[in-house]
This record gives C-alpha cells, structure tokens and sequence, in this order.
C-alpha cells in the first residue's frame, strides 16, 4: 500500500510520469467532444500538480502535456500553471507550445475577468457565443509569433459557431 491517492486512470502496470501526462492529455482531448463530466479533469489536474510537486515533469514533452491538460481545468491557477508549463516547453524547443501558452494565457485573463490578449477563446456570455472582449493593442503580426490565427479569422469562428447552434434550434 501506497501514500499516494488512486488515480482512475491507473492501469496494473506503472508508467513513467513522461508516458502517464501524455496519455492525460490525450483523454483531455477526447473528452472535450461533448462531454460535460468535469470529475476526470479536476482528477488530471490535481495529478499533474502532484507530479509537478515530485519534480516528475522535466523536458519539452512533459511540460507540454501538463500544460495541454491544465489548460481544460476550472480554476484560475491551473491556467496559470498551464502558461508556466507552455512557456517552458516552447523554450525548451517545443513549437507548439508557443500556441498553448497563447491559449493558457487567455483563459487566465477571461478567469480574471480581463479581456483576452489573444483572441484564442471563444466563449458564451448571454447565450451568444463570441470572442469577448479581446485587447486591441495586440496586433495580428503578435498573434502569429503564437501561431494564432489573426483575430477576423478568430472572429468569424465564434460567429459560424453561433450559426451553428442558431441553426440546430
């Protein structure tokens, strides 16, 4: 018996924390299609804090995993956390990452309840999908250092999205 709590997503046989972040972020993604369960996330989160706390996430692919996976949490420092995570694999040579961190860092601004560097999230305030209020000093050259798309691109996004569902009614 061991100190550490059960993770649902323990298989019999042990896996290294570098393997265990990416499967995370892999079930992340998956869950994210339809699915308003959020007991697997707070579950994935706590555990890539746990391994954070062990010193278990080193190289580019760990941290981008444990950012990937924080960046679907429900509090404000775990996107925070995501950012650190995000900004230290992009620097560790993950390109990648450049736009995950873009991502992390507007949805710890929209939890603050500050407009979006961005323009990353699209969001529903009063049943309207939409970009929110985004800053309008970034210009679209910043926002491809990112790897983000040039917010009209962003924009037209949350309004076929809003299509969408209008039209599903």
């Amino acid at each position: 018996m061991t100190d550490e709590p059960e993770y649902p997503f323990d298989s019999d046989l042990p896996e290294e924390p570098g393997d265990e972040l990416a499967r995370m972020a892999q079930e992340t993604i998956q869950e994210q299609v339809g699915s308003t369960d959020v007991a697997n996330i707070r579950v994935r989160c706590q555990r890539v804090i746990d391994l954070y706390a062990k010193g278990s996430i080193q190289d580019s692919r760990d941290n981008f995993h444990a950012a990937l996976v924080l960046l679907y949490g429900e509090k404000t420092a775990h996107y925070d956390l995501s950012r650190t995570f995000s900004r230290r694999a992009a620097l560790m040579g993950e390109a990648r990452a450049w736009t995950l961190f873009a991502m992390s860092w507007d949805r710890w601004l929209i939890s603050l309840g500050q407009p979006q560097r961005f323009g990353t999230q699209i969001i529903k305030r009063e049943g309207r999908w939409s970009l929110g209020a985004v800053d309008t000093t970034i210009s679209d050259l910043e926002r491809a250092m990112y790897a983000v798309p040039p917010l009209f691109v962003q924009q037209q996004r949350a309004e076929q999205l809003q299509r969408q569902e209008d039209a599903n009614e």
